[in-house]
């Protein structure tokens, strides 16, 4: 935490006049409560955090409730201890009220209860982010601050009525956004809370009941309203909290995701998983790409994924012939209808390998059953475990069980579709001959990211065969443990009895060794082994997802089965689809079976500078003439370079030796070596990312069609100062 400093502001000769006293005095005096504040809580927190890690665990509901608030504490420390005084985004003056409002990452209140500083995601803040001249919601003036180092490096003051002109310096409505825009890129996403614009804040608070589409081109902010989304809605909307699902945020590809990794955190929520749609599936680490444009068309079909539940129900027929089943006590006759009548009894939405324990026990009931009938007339009587035993080891009733309803591993029942022929025709019908022999080949596990959807729709379908394996073992120990604990127990009331113990003392021991709470509290749980809970396999209450212009309909059956309330945000731009967008965003969702969909536009494009749009713009617009290309609203003072490939290192070198910070790009050169101020990407990697400079070489390698025409277009406006074209 960054300690006070005689004042909070550090500002250099050229902002000479805005450290005039009477312009930053009340702000200090306030910056010298937020410290106090922050010793105190943060010394608070730090003593709640040792007790609750003192006291006992207790079980259930008591130990579950004990994590949550060690979590909770470490959380918000971590986020105290990291910001300190930046916290503070800015202030707000209303025209009805001339003390000044804080605006801050998280909330904060001192011990009298006076707020110092207001949750930027409450509704109290929206002003902030919301008013504007057309618009100003009831603000006389607002302040946003920079912070370097712990320290206001600049500020810039906005005003919104004639009033709000007293005390207040740099009465530009845009300096502080635009001012922004002109730092230097770097290995993470730059922190832009304290400069969201209205129409981006407006998307971010919008509701989350159903789909929300977020449609932008480059340079608008559609990752920063993915982003800031996320970790408002966490916060503000009680039907999205972590016991209740929670939000899962989806990105394009790992570099992307390695950029925006201190957004959330920085915003006061760690709770929002983020993944790439690899991270869904075990073999998506692996899986490589699908080189077959055919095949990856086939496969991009949601109607193919669902053949999947063919592909399983044909493991699910019930034998169509009897069998007798002998026991040392009778010869029972199990029908192909009996058969049938146990198969029935697997409760409708169970995964298949969790069915098949209820189809077993089903079976072992109805033969128990129709073992009572067949000797009703016999006087001597089975014991009911002896008979279970004999029928659960009987060799031929279980080879017959298992054969008709096996365990499925997901990646064999994938693997046999795209190796047996007549297993896909019998599960995809529709599908023609020659369609059948293109997606067959010789490797069932050789997987590409076009398999990914029809494994997890597997996965999902089987559910997991270990954990069957897994009730079987825990069930063996427990059954183990019990006989022993049934030892032990006799013997001890054995002792009772030798000792001569009598009255209520021996009955009592007695009757609580016998009991059902003994037998539980005596059960040894070390000797079950628990996976780790698998945290994206859902269900989520919301789902954000960027760069969704990419989802085929395919893969967009891996979000809807981990989102039954269909809450997403949806965010995009349909000029950038690699394989093309040509119908609209509702369409697209209502095919894949998305309902509800409301849609929002983002059109200023804040960090393309105008000469980089003006080159890329008719790139995009000769292979979607009514693409949503935006405005720009800044000028680098930049023209566009362009130059021979030969010059790739020149203008490498000079670029480096001209600035001492930033982030290049160079895009489209294999062999060209990445550091830590140059980054050497294949335009498909780029999506989400923005350098100082991009230097694209030879685009016209990129090939044809809408593929080459997109990856161009979204390389050069990566750029937010320089693009170099080298051809």
């Amino acid at each position: 935490m960054h300690p006070l400093r005689t004042t909070a502001f550090a500002l250099d000769d050229r902002r000479r006049a805005k450290a005039d006293p009477a312009l930053i005095a009340d702000d200090d005096r306030h910056f010298a409560a937020i410290a106090r504040c922050l010793e105190e809580t943060t010394a608070d927190l730090t003593e709640r955090l040792a007790a609750e890690r003192r006291a006992e665990g207790g079980l259930g509901r008591q130990a579950m409730d004990r994590d949550t608030e060690i979590h909770r504490l470490t959380a918000r420390l971590r986020t105290l201890r990291r910001f300190g005084l930046d916290l503070c985004l800015g202030r707000m003056v209303f025209a009805d009220d001339p003390r000044p409002v804080y605006v801050g990452r998280l909330g904060l209140t001192d011990s009298t209860g006076r707020r110092l500083l207001v949750d930027w995601r409450s509704p109290a803040a929206e002003p902030f982010f919301g008013a504007t001249h057309a618009r100003p919601m009831g603000l006389a003036s607002r302040r946003r601050y920079r912070w370097t180092d712990g320290r206001i490096s600049d500020y810039w003051d906005e005003v919104f009525t004639p009033e709000g002109l007293s005390g207040h310096a740099a009465l530009d409505d845009q300096s502080a956004f635009v001012a922004s825009l002109a730092g230097n890129r770097s290995a993470r996403m730059r922190d832009v809370l304290g400069t969201l614009q209205a129409d981006q804040d407006a998307i971010i608070r919008a509701g989350s009941r159903g789909a929300l589409v977020v449609d932008g081109g480059p340079g608008t902010g559609k990752t920063v309203v993915a982003l800031h989304r996320s970790a408002y809605l966490l916060h503000a909307d009680p039907r999205l909290g972590h016991r209740r699902g929670g939000v899962l945020f989806v990105g394009p590809h790992r570099p992307y995701l390695a950029y925006v990794s201190d957004v959330l955190p920085s915003l006061g929520e760690d709770g929002v998983q983020t993944c790439v749609l690899r991270d869904l599936v075990a073999e998506g680490a692996t899986a490589g790409v699908e080189t077959d444009p055919g095949v990856a068309r086939l496969k991009s079909s949601a109607d193919l994924v669902r053949a999947i539940e063919k592909a399983v129900r044909f493991y699910e027929e019930p034998p169509a012939e009897g069998m007798t089943v002998t026991t040392p006590w009778s010869a029972i006759r199990l029908t192909a209808a009996d058969w049938a009548a146990a198969f029935d009894a697997a409760e409708p939405g169970t995964p298949h390998n969790e069915a098949r324990d209820q189809v077993w026990e089903e079976l072992l009931t109805l033969l128990a059953d129709r073992h009572e009938e067949d000797t009703s007339g016999d006087d001597t009587e089975i014991p009911p475990q002896l008979l279970r035993r004999a029928l659960e080891r009987h060799r031929e009733l279980r080879t017959a069980f298992d054969r008709a309803w096996p365990l499925l591993e997901a990646a064999d029942l994938v693997g046999d579709l795209w190796t047996v022929p007549a297993y896909l025709r019998l599960c995809a019908p529709w599908l023609a001959p020659d369609e059948v022999r293109l997606l067959q080949r010789e490797r069932p596990d050789a997987w590409t990211v076009s398999d990914l959807p029809f494994l997890d729709a597997a996965r999902q379908r089987l559910g997991d065969p270990e954990a069957a394996r897994r009730r079987q073992r825990h069930a063996r120990t427990l059954a183990a443990q019990r006989e022993r604990m049934t030892r032990v127990v006799d013997n001890l009331i054995d002792a009772v009895a030798d000792s001569g113990a009598d009255g209520d003392d021996g009955e009592g021991l007695v009757r609580m060794l016998r009991g059902q709470d003994a037998q539980v509290s005596l059960v040894d749980e070390t000797e079950f082994d628990e996976p780790d809970p698998d945290l994206l396999a859902g269900p989520f209450a919301h789902i954000v997802i960027d760069e969704a212009q990419e989802l085929t309909d395919a893969e967009w059956q891996m979000l809807l089965q981990r989102c039954p309330s269909r809450s997403f945000t949806i965010v995009g731009d349909r000029a950038q689809a690699r394989h093309g967008f040509p119908e609209s965003w509702r369409e697209r969702l209502e095919r894949v079976g998305v309902d509800r969909v409301e849609e929002a536009s983002l059109t200023v494009n804040y960090r393309t500078p105008r000469e980089i749009m003006a080159e890329a713009e008719p790139v995009i617009r000769a292979v979607l003439p009514d693409a949503n290309v935006p405005t720009s609203i800044r000028s680098a003072g930049l023209p566009v370079g362009h130059g021979p490939v030969s010059d790739l290192d020149a203008v490498v070198d000079a670029w480096l030796a001209g600035n001492a910070d930033g982030i290049a790009c160079v895009i489209g050169a294999p062999g060209f070596p990445s550091t830590d101020r140059v980054r050497s990407l294949p335009p498909e990697l780029t999506k989400g990312l923005e350098f100082d400079l991009v230097v694209l070489v030879s685009p016209e390698r990129f090939g044809e069609g809408v593929e080459a025409a997109v990856d161009h277009y979204v390389s050069m406006t990566r750029a937010t100062r320089q693009l170099v074209v080298l051809r």
